[in-house]
């Protein structure tokens, strides 16, 4: 298939800059795929269509504020963008400017708060960084962070944990699990009382969910590598759902990737940690996966494949047109897609 085949046009001013006031109150197109019908809802009204026994699996990863600006000892202003944790106070880091920052150059943060020094050029041009300072760490990071909204939100956040999922809670993702952030811990208590079980997954999303598939044919394109792990307690609610023929909904396309990563051929999961490279496109046959709670994706992205192989592409492109002539709000703080 070609990457072509999944682009659409998309007017800027529906590109969302801003979190809606209520987490909860974002638009929601509801896609029936036995139907083919396409409603307009509030996200609120996902509660209509979840059954007691179904379970909503999650991903509970939390962003750092992994954007730091800083000085040089010269007085120079650089930034980082903390990409992983390589071990201890070592981190793989963006850096600009690049072509400033040499092995043993040392970098300012927060008027000392935090300290780095550049300790290797590494393959692509990141940087080892080993960070000094006092206290804990990702208490510092929380005080002097910021959130590293994706390249195509210009407007300043004003809170960080509305790029933040009400049930975060692993340190680790360059990037937030979008489709959660429209729960609020009010619609989940309700959700829960209706008798849907709720499972987690973690998985850390790295940068690589934002680059561009550059390939003309999707098979040619080589996915980014996450990290993720699921606990035996978790496991147990997704196996016991499906041995009792109901279904399976993952909020977001991570944990979609996670799912569908550990389960064998009958939609059995077991407990595992390890990196997923899995890339899911049309013809794709999924094995645990029943329903999914998604944003709506950039054209052309590996997201907007994932979601096309679950509902099919003519179905998915043909609700992408109606989202903008509806004038739905897309991407990270935008509105959401049950796709059942």
């Amino acid at each position: 298939m070609k990457v072509s085949e999944f682009n659409y046009e998309l007017p800027e001013e529906l590109i969302a800059q801003t979190p809606i006031e209520k987490r909860d109150e974002s638009k929601l197109m509801v896609l029936e795929r036995k139907k083919q019908t396409i409603e307009h809802k509030v996200f609120k009204d996902i509660i209509d269509y979840l059954e007691p026994g179904d379970c909503l699996v999650r991903n509970n990863t939390k962003v750092l504020p992994a954007r730091l600006y800083g000085k040089k000892e010269t007085g120079a202003k650089v930034e980082f963008l903390l990409l992983n944790q390589i071990e201890g106070d070592i981190w793989e880091s963006i850096v600009r400017p690049g072509n400033k920052l040499h092995v043993g150059t040392k970098v300012i943060f927060g008027d000392g708060l935090l300290e780095a020094e550049i300790l290797e050029v590494m393959p692509g041009g990141t940087r080892k960084v080993e960070f000094h300072y006092k206290g804990i760490f990702n208490e510092i990071l929380d005080q002097i962070g910021l959130m590293p909204l994706p390249p195509y939100i210009h407007e300043e956040l004003k809170e960080n944990d509305r790029y933040q999922t009400v049930y975060a809670k692993y340190n680790g993702s360059a990037a937030a699990p979008t489709a959660g952030l429209h729960f609020t811990e009010e619609l989940l208590k309700k959700i829960e009382e209706k008798g849907v079980k709720i499972a987690n997954v973690t998985l850390h999303v790295g940068i690589g969910t934002f680059r561009p598939v550059k390939v003309e044919k999707i098979e040619e394109h080589e996915m980014h590598s996450e990290h993720f792990y699921i606990k035996q307690e978790d496991v147990d609610k997704i196996n016991e759902t499906k041995k009792q023929g109901k279904r399976v909904i993952a909020i977001g396309t991570t944990s979609c990737r996670v799912l569908e990563t550990i389960s064998d051929e009958n939609g059995m999961v077991k407990p595992m940690e390890g990196d997923t490279q899995i890339f899911i496109y049309p013809g794709y046959k999924f094995k645990c996966l029943d329903g999914l709670v998604t944003n709506f994706h950039l054209p052309e992205s590996t997201l907007i494949m994932l979601v096309s192989a679950l509902a099919g592409r003519d179905y998915i492109m043909k609700a992408y047109n109606e989202a903008v002539k509806e004038k739905y709000r897309f991407f990270s703080f935008g509105d959401a897609m049950l796709i059942c």
